[in-house]
């Protein structure tokens, strides 16, 4: 049976902290829903309402996207190896590009100034609503290790060449929406900005 809490206890942070896989979904109003997995080494529960996970480069920027518009975002964590149980945290994301001082900031006194080669963002998350279900429908699975071609991929493409993908693939969502990750789009958002004050 469902249960809902306003933040996370002890016993969420415990769960999320045994699990090797969450998953993110965001979506727009007029965009398609974007459902993503990510491994939980890139996660950091900041405390019982605030989470944040980094984000590498890949072949899209969904959730960067939808975040600009919208800022809904749900995480779902569920058991794959013990006890069956799925854990999901509503809130508002905010989306803070490589080269922001925000994301400077979050780097260097949640992630100990440790940046995986491939970087581009951090998601950082304020929950407003968390819920725990039974989970009897999630199979069993056994963990074996995680996968290195992402991180040799970036390896190979290099600072200057991880920066030109990102032009090319990863300025604007599947529906055409910026994400604000390209480095001229993050300037003329700057620009735009500063013209405004």
């Amino acid at each position: 049976m469902a249960k809902q809490f306003a933040s996370m206890t002890q016993a969420h942070r415990e769960f999320i902290a045994r699990q090797r896989i969450f998953f993110t979904a965001s979506a727009t109003a007029t965009s398609r829903v974007n459902v993503s997995p990510r491994p939980t080494d890139a996660l950091r529960v900041l405390d019982e309402r605030t989470v944040a996970y980094l984000d590498l480069t890949g072949s899209g920027s969904e959730t960067a996207a939808h975040l600009r518009v919208d800022g809904s975002i749900t995480l779902m964590f569920c058991a794959l190896n013990e006890p069956p149980s799925i854990l999901r945290l509503y809130g508002r994301g905010t989306s803070l590009p490589r080269n922001s001082a925000d994301y400077a900031v979050l780097l260097a006194t949640v992630f100990d100034n440790q940046e995986p080669v491939g970087a581009r963002q951090i998601i950082r998350i304020d929950i407003d609503l968390v819920q725990t279900s039974c989970g009897y429908g999630v199979p069993l699975f056994e963990y074996i290790g995680e996968r290195t071609t992402l991180h040799r991929w970036a390896e190979q493409k290099g600072d200057e060449g991880l920066e030109e993908y990102r032009r090319r693939k990863n300025a604007r969502s599947l529906d055409g929406l910026p994400t604000g990750l390209a480095d001229e789009e993050t300037s003329s958002v700057s620009d735009s900005l500063s013209a405004n004050r």
